[in-house]
This record gives C-alpha cells, sequence and structure tokens, in this order.
C-alpha cells in the first residue's frame, strides 16, 4: 500500500478565526449551525462539511457567503471526508468550541486558530484523511516575568479572567 504525506496551506480570510474538525454524519451542518446561532447570535461564519460517502458531496451552512466559500475551499484543499470547516467574524473559537464538542457528530477538532495553518494529510489509493495540523509558528523562547504580565493584563482585559 502506497501513503503519502502532503503539506496543505489553509488560505482564509484576515482576521477570521477558523475550526476544523471530524465528524461522521450528514446532519452535521445543520446542528453546527446551530450551534453557533445558539451560542454567539452576532456571529458572522460559514461552514462547511465534506461526506465521505453516498453522493460525497460537501455541504453547506452559514450566514456569510464569503465565508462559506472559504470553507468549501478549504475543504476541498484538504480533499478528505468527514470533515468540518467552520470560519467566524465577531466571535472567537473559545465561545462555541465546548458546544461544538459536544455536538453528537463531532469525533475531533484539529484546530481553532488565527494563526497561519497548514494541514497534514494523508494519502493512499482509497483517499484523503487529516493526520495533524500545524498551526502557526514555532516557539521563539520562554515567557519571563514582563511577558507573564503582560499575558495577565491582556485575558483581564479582554474579559477571558478577573
Amino acid at each position: 500500500m502506497q501513503l503519502e504525506i502532503h503539506a496543505v496551506k489553509i488560505e482564509y480570510p484576515t482576521g477570521c478565526n477558523i475550526i476544523l474538525g471530524q465528524t461522521h454524519f450528514i446532519k452535521t451542518a445543520e446542528d453546527l449551525y446551530e450551534v453557533i446561532v445558539t451560542s454567539v447570535p452576532q456571529a458572522r461564519f460559514g461552514l462547511a462539511f465534506s461526506e465521505a460517502s453516498g453522493p460525497c458531496l460537501i455541504r453547506t451552512e452559514g450566514n456569510d457567503d464569503e465565508l462559506v466559500q472559504g470553507c468549501v475551499s478549504a475543504l476541498r484543499a484538504i480533499g478528505a471526508g468527514h470533515v468540518f470547516c467552520i470560519l467566524l467574524w465577531d466571535a472567537y473559537p473559545i465561545n462555541i468550541l465546548n458546544q461544538i464538542k459536544l455536538c453528537p457528530e463531532v469525533c475531533t477538532i484539529y484546530c481553532a486558530t488565527a494563526n497561519p495553518l497548514q494541514v497534514l494529510v494523508a494519502s493512499t489509493a482509497q483517499g484523503w484523511g487529516i493526520v495533524g495540523v500545524i498551526d502557526g509558528s514555532p516557539p521563539k523562547g520562554v515567557e519571563n516575568d514582563v511577558d507573564r504580565q503582560e499575558r495577565h493584563e491582556l485575558l483581564r482585559r479582554i474579559g477571558y479572567k478577573r
């Protein structure tokens, strides 16, 4: 059996966050739509889900056409079945990630990020599947006292800590 690994660069709009995961059922698109609109009603988003059987279509939902098309482009580039992509504006993954994890169809979350993203995809004669992601850049050092203080202040300024 021949196995190849590909690094697929995912392009998405600046200022957007992306959530990439694995799921297993056609009702994923509608269920994730409901998760997002009930968790963060003001969010602008697109989502897409690639089927792995039957017609093998990319199913879409969302309230922003540019973000929906961005999800479709990402899933086409990845080329794997049973993958979902969510692109968010006016919301952050932290606002919806736990609810997404609780969605019965969701199996795995690969990443939730606004960083540059590459998806590592394995290919065989059967098809393609995600084996991991490269999210952002490598570490440049270890935080010092000033860095730690800046982190604490940032989290309080944006309302995630008191």
